[in-house]
């Protein structure tokens, strides 16, 4: 996910930033994750300055959180956190599909097709976390055919937060969009009906947040290294 800063980083730093947001979002670096700088530096053949500026980066966009004296950690959302996350969600995305419904085209329907198609291949490939990103860029390409920037630029950081608050609260595969339910937004989606995408949006996102147990955080898992072996 790229950054708004106003100060572009370096090539080399830039991909460092976007193979761990990748790792991140895919669920291979789990929340909690230490990000040590050597480390880091040694996997992808960089210095410790390009990775500090890929760390802040991934900080700017709360994927990372920076602790003082201690270095840089995959942020661990809080349960409180988390409600706040799927209620701002609530908020924005059933009113931004409603919009989305009224200027959608026909290349919009395919793209949002290809979506659920690759989020499917992932499922059956046994890659939840790649399903998991794809089903979090469906609803920021809602966002971006509805046409309003600003709104766009909050769903992207939500859905961000989001994949990490399911990382550590889901509690079965379910906290995966499931399948009939993005089949059943991109029909109202593609037949205009703002009204139909709107509450389908909605009963998504409550099926979204009653899959997560807010509870028990699921423990950091795997080696960095093994994490980001194909980032």
């Amino acid at each position: 996910m790229g950054s708004d800063s106003a100060h572009p980083l370096p090539e080399s730093s830039a991909m460092v930033a976007d193979r761990l947001a990748l790792a991140i979002h895919e669920h291979r670096i789990q929340p909690g994750t230490k990000l040590s700088e050597d480390e880091v530096g040694e996997i992808f053949g960089v210095s410790r300055t390009l990775v500090r500026a890929a760390l802040q980066r991934l900080a700017h966009d709360r994927l990372v959180t920076l602790k003082r004296n201690r270095g840089a950690f995959v942020a661990q959302p809080s349960m409180r956190e988390a409600r706040e996350v799927f209620e701002a969600r609530a908020l924005l995305e059933p009113r931004t599909a409603r919009s989305a419904a009224e200027r959608m085209t026909p290349a919009d329907v395919a793209r949002l097709q290809r979506h659920i198609d690759e989020e499917h291949a992932a499922l059956d490939a046994g890659d939840p976390g790649r399903a998991l990103r794809l089903s979090g860029q469906f609803h920021v390409e809602i966002a971006r055919i509805a046409d309003q920037d600003t709104i766009r630029e909050f769903i992207t950081q939500l859905v961000a937060r989001s994949s990490l608050i399911i990382a550590l609260y889901w509690q079965r595969r379910a906290a995966l969009c499931e399948s009939h339910a993005h089949h059943a937004l991109l029909r109202a989606l593609a037949e205009g009906d703002g009204t139909a995408a709107e509450e389908m949006m909605k009963g998504h996102l409550l099926d979204l947040v009653s899959s997560l147990d807010l509870r028990n955080p699921a423990p950091p898992a795997r080696s960095l290294k093994e994490a980001l072996a194909r980032a």
